[in-house]
């Protein structure tokens, strides 16, 4: 069968050339974003402290309102956190078996995980150019273990390609660059480029795309012995008087493109998950647990707050006292609020009208987790996956396999499903209207496409849904251009005796960086305040 030769378009074609070539040309869009800015710490921020006995009163004990009472304290402040739930964290919190919590609607959140499998329903990752959190995971004695974002052995799934069948990463990956490679190739011998590329140049050029793109003498992509040791193999080479090894069969360009996989490689483009990147040992609560064994003793637990009210000598804090009963104001001279924006809105502050319309301006993404735990590590033992993230069209979006306990016999958790309302389709709000034994329903139906073994090996389930968590409302902070340039510098800023601290207060939304360094600078500023 004559095969016909594709010819893309030359948007088809610069598009190629970006998703194989690496994140570089979109480092700036996406920074403008604020979903790819380098975190801009450091150091710690080196406080003066009060000039005499001051009280700062913290709203929430995430890592921000623990962050600014840990240095600030240090720096001779006396400070006091207001927490609405009964334990510190906020969104970077670890879900184990036995755990139970309860969403909005009444439904109960199970986690049965019998081996020692873990889930985190907010952050789960982080970028080692995220100094801060490093940092202070040097400090406080935090041990941190590589985690595997890009795995060529994972897989790339399109529904309607390929009979269904996934794909692995490393083989799209390569074959994009091998056709492309033939393309840009092809270009420079019919002249296309004579006006760009010099004949030295060109000649360099050729060399290059050979050895780049495993292509033959005739600058063809073709399986051979010298793209088995780049692609892999079809019968690996062996020992003994084992079979004779054979090169892996690329996929042809058309069928690539049109399956869309090769989109799919630009979750493993971006700055934010560019490797290494890393995870606390154990569940990223250690990084939370850490903070509160050095501010535990002023956290005061099921405070939910109702009324901020502050005047040119302090600010006063009504809240429930949910172990009492009972209302109750805190005085202070100074408030650091870290209050998620979607509830702020909903309280009486004392504030600028200009920091009111901010605070209500921001909307949050939704977000969804569904974990999955299973009786043995198949996506090891049969399919070679040792840590990494698959990605599909299935609503599921993502799967992600657990860096940790390679190798080891019994119980082992999947991170099965997992998307933000940050892309061009948005299954959030179908996921989130699903009961929690739904979503684990779900989570099954989809995954078993993708892994077959999930009918055999599925024990239990649980999951999360950030719109359903009454004290979050939402997973964080979701700034346009447009909103940063309107409201941004109005939320940051002092107002009165009030400031505001959170990733929302950030241009890095979604990251404990983002957190943790609008809480450094904010208490600095504050203390510069202090200090004039």
């Amino acid at each position: 069968m004559t095969k016909i030769p594709y010819t893309p378009t030359r948007r088809q074609l610069l598009a190629m050339i970006g998703q194989v070539a690496g994140a570089g040309a979109m480092y700036q869009a996406m920074t403008s974003l604020g979903f790819a800015a380098e975190s801009g710490y450091t150091a710690e921020p080196g406080l003066q402290g009060p000039r005499q006995g001051r009280r700062v009163l913290i709203l929430g004990a995430g890592i921000a309102g623990m962050a600014a009472a840990y240095e600030m304290r240090r720096a001779g402040y006396e400070v006091k956190i207001l927490e609405y739930q009964n334990r510190h964290g906020g969104r970077c919190l670890t879900i184990r078996g036995g755990d139970r919590h309860t969403e909005m609607g009444g439904h109960e959140i199970t986690c049965d995980f019998e081996g020692d499998g873990f889930f985190n329903p907010g952050p789960w990752r982080l970028p080692v150019h995220h100094r801060a959190v490093f940092d202070y995971c040097r400090k406080l004695g935090v041990p941190l273990q590589p985690f595997i974002i890009k795995n060529n052995r994972a897989y790339l799934h399109s529904s309607r390609a390929f009979d269904g069948k996934p794909q692995r990463i490393g083989h799209v990956e390569k074959d994009m660059r091998g056709h492309v490679s033939e393309l840009l190739a092809k270009s420079l011998h019919q002249g296309s480029l004579d006006e760009t590329v010099s004949a030295e140049d060109r000649d360099k050029l050729l060399e290059g795309l050979r050895d780049w793109g495993v292509l033959d003498r005739h600058h063809r992509y073709r399986a051979s012995n010298d793209l088995g040791g780049v692609r892999g193999w079809d019968t690996r080479p062996g020992g003994g008087l084992m079979a004779e090894k054979s090169p892996s069969q690329p996929i042809d360009l058309s069928p690539l493109l049109q399956s869309g996989l090769w989109n799919q490689l630009f979750n493993f483009n971006s700055y934010s998950f560019e490797p290494p990147m890393f995870e606390p040992v154990g569940g990223m609560d250690a990084i939370t647990d850490a903070f509160a064994r050095e501010v535990s003793d002023v956290i005061q637990f099921n405070a939910r707050v109702t009324r901020i009210a502050q005047g040119d000598g302090g600010v006063t804090v009504t809240y429930e006292d949910g172990n009492r009963g009972l209302v109750q104001e805190e005085t202070a001279d100074w408030c650091i609020c870290t209050i998620p924006l979607s509830v702020l809105v909903q309280l009486e502050v004392d504030c600028s009208d200009e920091m009111r319309q901010a605070i209500g301006a921001v909307p949050y993404a939704s977000a969804f987790k569904v974990a999955l735990e299973f009786r043995r590590r198949f996506w090891e033992q049969d399919d070679q996956i040792m840590g990494g993230v698959s990605y599909t069209d299935l609503p599921l979006v993502q799967i992600a396999y657990p860096s940790y306990g390679f190798l080891s016999e019994g119980p082992a958790v999947l991170q099965a499903a997992y998307d933000t309302a940050t892309g061009g389709r948005n299954f959030t709000y179908s996921w989130s209207s699903m009961t929690p034994q739904e979503r684990i329903d779900a989570a099954l139906a989809f995954g078993r496409q993708i892994h077959p073994q999930y009918d055999a090996e599925f024990m239990s389930g649980t999951s999360w849904v950030w719109h359903r968590v009454d004290w979050s409302l939402g997973c964080y902070g979701q700034w346009t251009d447009d909103l940063r340039d309107t409201h941004y510098k109005t939320l940051c800023e002092i107002d009165n005796r009030l400031v505001l601290a959170g990733e929302h207060c950030s241009h890095i939304p979604a990251w404990l960086e983002g957190a943790l360094l609008s809480a450094l600078d904010a208490i600095k500023r504050l203390d510069q305040r202090e200090n004039a």
